[in-house]
């Protein structure tokens, strides 16, 4: 590796997805688009100058609601995948040289779980190899509900970076999210070349335990050991915060929800603490653990019912309900009309 190329790293604290490179990616697109801006950037608590400016952070939830924002207004339903295709892996900055400095792929994966938070305090990856080698994105004090496409993003980007790294077109043996999608497109399938499901219990990369070994190309072990000790200076010097309990059961909650499993007990469990003390925590934010189920249900309901090819039976199972007729009393008990009738005003004004 070449100080030539060492120096395209991006400037430590503008790095893609941890001070709002997506949202910038986003907001570059709307503008090539000739969008109106000004209302989607509103509606997401952002200004042009915050875009603009590379030096400034941008909130992971400011972050997601503008994604969301300006894939409804390009009509883009996989806008995520899209951006993710176009980024310079370099962005990355500081991770992206940890990472093609290290001698195998299953180095570099284990330096990315245990770097990724210098990067992004909203995302954490995990890595396990036992059976497979599998780096599960886990998201850290905000909600992961109402989120699609920068999950979408990193996921590709991690990709994109395995096989950038080792100079080979690796096939994961599975990519899994935990939200749903009803039709995936022919190239956007290709895109992965490989197995993808949606509504699954986490969202993951799982490759064969056998691509833990293979070298990376640009390996170079004295700059990885400098980079090395720069980052746990890093670590050493930020504490990571504990995200919210409500978010927490959140998360825990949506890949539940489909599999008729979102109770308290499964929740507690999952978060690794007592139903008694899930509750003291939630109380503590007043907050009960119905509540938090019941507006996160209503939440994806809106989402769901958004899209035209799920029918009302499959939202319904989405959300846990066993019955049609348990899930349109719950939505009118939210919203005072019936899942139909919903769905339809919700059409008639856009």
């Amino acid at each position: 590796m070449t100080n030539r190329n060492l120096a395209h790293t991006a400037p430590f604290g503008s790095l893609p997805t941890a001070g709002g490179g997506i949202a910038r990616a986003a907001y570059s697109a709307a503008i090539k688009a000739r969008l109106d801006i000004d209302p989607l950037l509103k509606s997401s608590g952002l200004t042009a100058v915050q875009l603009k400016n590379p030096d400034t952070r941008i909130a992971v939830k400011n972050q997601i609601k503008f994604l969301n924002q300006v894939a409804g207004a390009l009509q883009d339903d996989f806008l995520g995948i899209h951006l993710a295709q176009g980024v310079d892996l370099r962005e990355l900055g500081l991770l992206y040289y940890v990472l093609t400095s290290s001698e195998t792929l299953g180095d570099a994966l284990a330096r990315a779980a245990r770097y990724s938070m210098i990067q992004n305090e909203g995302v954490q990856l995990t890595l396990r190899q036992q059976k497979h080698v599998s780096i599960r994105l886990e998201y850290f004090g905000i909600s992961r509900g109402s989120d699609r496409h920068q999950i979408e993003f990193f996921v590709l980007i991690l990709l994109r970076l395995c096989r950038e790294l080792t100079g080979r077109r690796l096939l994961p043996e599975t990519i899994q999210f935990t939200h749903h999608r009803n039709n995936v497109p022919a190239d956007v399938k290709a895109v992965f070349a490989s197995s993808i499901s949606f509504g699954a219990r986490a969202d993951e990369i799982v490759f064969p335990l056998s691509a833990r070994s293979v070298p990376i190309v640009n390996a170079d072990p004295y700059l990885n050991s400098l980079l090395l000790r720069y980052c746990e200076e890093v670590i050493s010097r930020r504490r990571v915060k504990e995200g919210a309990w409500r978010l927490k059961v959140e998360n825990a909650i949506a890949p539940l929800l489909p599999h008729g499993e979102a109770s308290v007990q499964k929740v507690a469990q999952r978060l690794g603490v007592s139903r008694r003390t899930l509750a003291r925590r939630l109380g503590d934010e007043n907050v009960t653990f119905l509540e938090v189920l019941n507006e996160l249900r209503l939440g994806l309901a809106r989402q769901y019912l958004c899209e035209d090819g799920l029918k009302i039976a499959e939202v319904a199972w989405l959300l846990g309900y066993q019955e049609i007729s348990a899930f349109s009393h719950a939505v009118k008990r939210w919203t005072g009309e019936t899942p139909t009738r919903w769905r339809s005003r919700e059409a008639g004004s856009k």
